[in-house]
């Protein structure tokens, strides 16, 4: 009798090419570099050409991940894309990435989940390959959330950026499985609607039949962000049996630098073992995650057999963490 698990064996990233820095952001909007820097630790955002599609980042992200796994086209039975900027209305944006990618087996759908997209995806994933339905799947975060912003409001547009970030997921299976053998130990996610008001797009097909625009009110997002994100951790810690000292990296959502900075002092998570990539890519909501994972491995600070744990807040609000080992 053997146990059926799931791991990551690899992961890829994309950015376009354009970079928008503070200074740049400066000449839209009333705001500055230091302004912008001392309240969000942001630098510097990537944002998609004018015919850079969402699909196109996640193909170029999963692309990168398919080839470090050594897996084909073929071997992908299941492709789940986190994004809040899909391509169209529908088909599902993971319908397009299917295509470009010459999968022509499986299933392929969207999880909106805004920014905890890419941890609600990796969950879902997850249980859908220790069920024995699917064997090898993509798990892709890609946004173009510069299309969402309205580019007069410094309180939001200052903030995101666009990327793409994918990992390919693999059932394997095992006499007994445990934590300290590389795979995906627990997940913990949570919605709570009652608080959708604090950040939303104000458009949509059924409602205003248009996109919109973000809307925050960020001092109460960052209130909540900290105590859902550790309570979401905490139970993930409980489950695992494992504790802040345990852990060799966290990669969290790069939402803001203090949020953070704050989750981490709540937890008792070394500041050393923290990737952040905020400065760089901004926030990229279901991307993010991926993308600063994939820093952290290409620059060699994850490595394989490590510890690794992720979380996410975003609208709706949802929220989320997941645990695993490289």
């Amino acid at each position: 009798m053997t146990e059926r698990f799931s791991r990551i064996c690899g992961v890829g990233s994309y950015l376009p090419k354009r970079i928008m820095t503070n200074e740049e952001m400066s000449a839209l909007v009333d705001t500055s570099d230091e302004w912008i820097q001392a309240r969000t630790g942001i630098k510097q955002r990537h944002i998609a050409a004018d015919d850079e599609l969402t699909s196109d980042i996640g193909v170029a992200a999963a692309q990168l991940a398919m080839e470090r796994a050594g897996v084909s086209a073929d071997d992908i039975d299941l492709i789940v894309v986190a994004t809040t900027t899909p391509d169209r209305t529908f088909p599902a944006c993971a319908s397009a990435v299917q295509a470009k990618l010459g999968v022509d087996q499986g299933a392929a759908f969207d999880i909106q989940a805004v920014c905890s997209g890419f941890v609600f995806a990796l969950s879902t994933v997850d249980k859908f390959l220790k069920s024995g339905e699917f064997s090898t799947a993509l798990v892709i975060g890609a946004e173009t959330f510069s299309r969402l912003l309205d580019w007069n409001d410094r309180s939001t547009c200052v903030l995101f950026g666009d990327g793409g970030g994918a990992a390919v997921v693999k059932a394997e299976e095992a006499a007994s499985y445990d934590s300290s053998m590389s795979g995906i130990i627990g997940h913990h996610i949570r919605t709570d609607g009652g608080k959708s008001e604090l950040l939303y797009v104000d458009g949509g097909p059924s409602s205003t039949q248009t996109i919109g625009h973000v809307r925050m009110d960020g001092p109460r997002v960052f209130k909540h962000a900290v105590t859902n994100i550790s309570s979401a951790i905490e139970a993930v810690f409980e489950d695992a049996g494992v504790g802040a000292e345990d852990i060799d990296w966290f990669v969290p959502h790069q939402a803001n630098q203090r949020i953070l900075d704050g989750v981490a002092k709540k937890l008792g998570i070394d500041g050393s073992k923290v990737v952040s990539t905020v400065s760089q890519h901004g926030n990229t909501s279901a991307a993010s995650i991926p993308l600063a994972l994939d820093t952290a491995i290409q620059d060699g600070r994850i490595k394989t057999g490590q510890l690794v744990l992720i979380e996410a807040m975003g609208g709706g609000f949802t929220w989320g963490a997941s645990l695993f080992r490289m």
